[in-house]
Order: structure tokens, then C-alpha cells, then sequence
């Protein structure tokens, strides 16, 4: 196939599997202007599966970049009504919410970080039913990635601008699993995959697991009672099943809240909102972030933690294998959609309800309660190294092997 065969596929693929497009249902997407060619053959392959409205809502990294830097810090205080307006419209309306990624990884490099804290701060507050509806299971979400010129030169930056917006396509159809015959099938089949490994996970019910490695990760991370692991794609509360994210290799759970103590050291750096932080830590005391520290971008990473009470403590932990298909590629993707699922992997912020046994039925005081982490924010950052080990804690304090050296271990070396 060429290259715009394969792109027509994907297209087809993130709206007919990602999103689980429904005839009559509408579509909101997200996209960057650089990858506009590619957005309207998402937009075509939309309309094909019978959509029954698409509205598409364009990025612009410059434009971004020039908003931060000048507009008055009211401006990142209040989300303009038409926008909200929009958005929680769409989600109140069963919208199907699909996002092209394609952000450059420097384009808001020296930003003051307190804007983009007051934005997420006030983007949860005024777009609730829409943020309410991604993390209630009342509507489908689908990030994918979309290659832009800026994202390329920053991962391939000794080829020309057209080779290395190529060689990002190609990468990005190939962890997709876009660039075979029948992609679809590809995903059913990948999706079942995960299902042995989650099973015997949530058999297990640890109590906790135990990471250390090298770089000075030594982290014990609680679990809650009757947990839920998951992976390999999500489910409605209408029954339908969609994939969140493509790619996907991670199965992952929400903690507990208030049981998280040690060291964790970043594996690899963390793209957020257009800023690089490289080489960090973050040190855990009763399940809050009490210390940090980096050699590039502390503040920024600060500020994440300063998003609200929520963003210093833990919503998500992951595990994916240091063998995994986008580790292999030996690409460094500046993208946290991408190197999330090339290393295993913890989240500041936000928990799943479905994460715990009768979540989605619980209202935030009954998530609360049962220590699933409550946040405007969800910033996942990348702990998995190749000599990663993890112990899975049972409640009598036996330690089962999960990891070993970056990867599978024990009963779940499959």
C-alpha cells in the first residue's frame, strides 16, 4: 500500500474501531492545521460510517504560543462560553471526542508555567459535563497521533523536513498497527491479548507493588480494595467497547490515593503542554509528592504538582514490558501518547472510576472514599528502565514476582 493508502486506512480505523462511530452519532475532532491533510480524510471516513454530525475544532502551535505569551492571565482563568458551550454540548449529546496529537515538543518552551496550571484548573471547572463525560464512561474518547512537521524534526532532527514527516507516518501507522492489511482485525486481536495477563492481575488482588531500579526508584504504591486492572481498550456505560488511546500496550490501575511512598526516577523525558523536563524525580511520603527535582524543567514540573490538592497525589500506574513494540522501535517520541506505551509508567493526577469495583456508579465523594484520586489534571510520566524490577505485594506480605528486568515475570511471563 502507499503511504496515503495507509493514512486513508488509519483514518478509517480511528473512526470505525478507535472511536466505534455509531450511525447517526456526531464526531468532534480535534486537530492540528499541519496535518490538515490528514484530518479531512478522517473527516471523510467519518461521514462514510454514517456520522451524524462532524465538527472539527483546528490547533495551532504558533497561535498557541503567541496566546501565552500575551494574553492577560484572566484569559486562562475563565474558559469562553462558546467553548465551553461546545464542548460540554458535544459530550451532552453522546459526541464521539476524537484528538489528533501533532504538538510540537519545544512550542512552548519559557511559557510561565502558572498559565497552563490556571487553564487546566479552569478547563475542568467550566467543561465539566464534557471532562465528566470522558471520565464517566458516558462518552467515547480517541487520542491518536498525527505527524506535523515540528513534531518530526524534533524526533528524526538529521533528516530534511519531508523525510522526517514521512518517517514519523510510517512510525506512527506501524505502533498503530495501521500498515497491515486489515487493521481492524489487528486491534481485535491485540485487545485479546491483554485479557490473560489482566485476569490474573485482578485474581491476584495485591495490596500493593514494590519498584526498584538503579536509577534510584525504590517506591511501594498501594492498591485499593477490589481494584481493576485493565487494558487492551475500554467500555461505555452503554456497552460499547473503544480504544482510548492508538497505540496502546500499557495495562494499568488507579492506586490508592493515600499509600505512595518512596522515590520514583523518570525514565524518559516528559512532553507537557509544549515544555521538555528531563532527569526528574519526585519523592512520596503517605501517598503525597512532598519533593521534587530535575536537571531540565523543574518548574514546569512543579507546577504540575500545584494544578490542585489531586495533582500531588497518584491516579494511575501502568505496566508495559520494556520489549514492547514502540520500545523497539528505538524511537524517542517527545510524545507522552507514544513513550507512555514504551515504558511502564505512573500518572500525577486524576484516577479511573472504572478502576475500582462499582466505580462509574460513584459520584466524587464515593470515589473519594474509596481513595481513587480526584483532579483537574492527568500527567503521566515514564519509570520503566531495563533492569526495572516489580513485586506484586499480596495482603500477608508475600511478594510475587511481576517484573524482572524490564519485563513479564513469573506467572505472568506468558
Amino acid at each position: 500500500m502507499s503511504l496515503n493508502d495507509q493514512l486513508r486506512s488509519y483514518a478509517k480505523l480511528l473512526i470505525e474501531t478507535g472511536c466505534a462511530l455509531k450511525p447517526g452519532q456526531e464526531l468532534l475532532l480535534t486537530a492540528p492545521v499541519e496535518a490538515a491533510g490528514f484530518a479531512r480524510m478522517v473527516v471523510e471516513a467519518a461521514w462514510n460510517a454514517g456520522a451524524g454530525a462532524v465538527t472539527v475544532e483546528w490547533t495551532d502551535d504558533v497561535v498557541s504560543r503567541l496566546h501565552y505569551l500575551h494574553a492577560p492571565m484572566s484569559a486562562f482563568e475563565k474558559v469562553p462560553d462558546w467553548k465551553a458551550l461546545q464542548r460540554n454540548g458535544a459530550a451532552e449529546r453522546g459526541a464521539a471526542l476524537l484528538s489528533l496529537e501533532g504538538e510540537d515538543p519545544d512550542g512552548m518552551a519559557g511559557i510561565d508555567p502558572a498559565r497552563f496550571t490556571a487553564w487546566a484548573r479552569a478547563s475542568h471547572r467550566d467543561c465539566k459535563a464534557f471532562y465528566d463525560g470522558m471520565d464517566l464512561g458516558r462518552n467515547i474518547w480517541c487520542i491518536a497521533g498525527a505527524a506535523t512537521p515540528a513534531w518530526a524534526k524534533k524526533v528524526f532532527p538529521g533528516l530534511s523536513e519531508g523525510e522526517a514527516v514521512e518517517k514519523l507516518w510510517r512510525a506512527i501507522l506501524s505502533t498503530a498497527r495501521a500498515d497491515g492489511p486489515d487493521p481492524a482485525k489487528a486491534w481485535v486481536e491485540h485487545s485479546a491479548a491483554f485479557q490473560k495477563r489482566v485476569k490474573l492481575l485482578n485474581a491476584r488482588q495485591f495490596d500493593a507493588l514494590h519498584y526498584t531500579a538503579a536509577n534510584g526508584t525504590d517506591f511501594t504504591v498501594g492498591m485499593n480494595k477490589n481494584h481493576i486492572w485493565g487494558g487492551g481498550g475500554s467500555e461505555t456505560v452503554d456497552g460499547t467497547w473503544f480504544f482510548p488511546n492508538m497505540p496502546t500496550e500499557e495495562i494499568f490501575t488507579s492506586p490508592d490515593r493515600e499509600r505512595a511512598d518512596g522515590v520514583v526516577c523518570s525514565a524518559l523525558p516528559l512532553n507537557y503542554n509544549g515544555g521538555l523536563i528531563e532527569d526528574f524525580w519526585v519523592k512520596f511520603e503517605k501517598g503525597t509528592a512532598v519533593d521534587c527535582g530535575a536537571r531540565v524543567g523543574l518548574d514546569l514540573l512543579k507546577s504540575i504538582l500545584a494544578v490542585d490538592e489531586g495533582a500531588r497525589h497518584l491516579g494511575e500506574c501502568a505496566l508495559v514490558p520494556h520489549a514492547s513494540p514502540i520500545a523497539d522501535t528505538g524511537i524517542l517520541f517527545y510524545s507522552t501518547l507514544y513513550d507512555e506505551n514504551a515504558a511502564c509508567h505512573l500518572a500525577l493526577g486524576k484516577g479511573f472510576p472504572e478502576c475500582v469495583e462499582g466505580g462509574l456508579e460513584l459520584d466524587e465523594a464515593g470515589l473519594k472514599e474509596r481513595h481513587i484520586n480526584l483532579s483537574a489534571t492527568h500527567v503521566d510520566f515514564m519509570i520503566g528502565t531495563a533492569d526495572l524490577n516489580i513485586d506484586g505485594i499480596l495482603p500477608d506480605g508475600t511478594a510475587v514476582p511481576v517484573f524482572r528486568d524490564g519485563n513479564w515475570a513469573g506467572e505472568f511471563a506468558l
